[in-house]
């Protein structure tokens, strides 16, 4: 849930992308396969969520993206703390209190 409307644009804009993706890469299976093949909506969509690390991999290599090393990487985005973002446990222990009826 967000309020901010700049996240919203971005994911409806990632959604739509994700989709365009998705049915161009169907097409080129569909091209790629038998003729009595046939592809249903929801298994085609399983199959994209579970390949989609690999499709990024591969579209990040092919337009010459070089992430930065993933040591490296993990090391500086585990020292970030975001004041903003409170943690799981103390997230819990506030839902878990009982509350005051006033």
């Amino acid at each position: 849930d967000t309020s901010d409307p700049d996240v919203v644009k971005i994911l409806l804009y990632a959604a739509l992308l994700s989709l365009l993706v998705s049915r161009d890469l169907l097409g080129l299976v569909t091209e790629q396969a038998a003729d009595e093949i046939v592809f249903p909506p929801e298994r085609w969509a399983a199959t994209f969520r579970s390949h989609a690390q690999l499709i990024l991999h591969e579209l990040g290599e092919f337009l010459g993206y070089s992430p930065p090393p993933l040591l490296e990487r993990l090391i500086e985005d585990a020292q970030k703390i975001h004041q903003q973002r409170p943690i799981l446990q103390e997230t819990l222990a506030t839902a878990t209190q009982p509350r005051c009826e006033s």
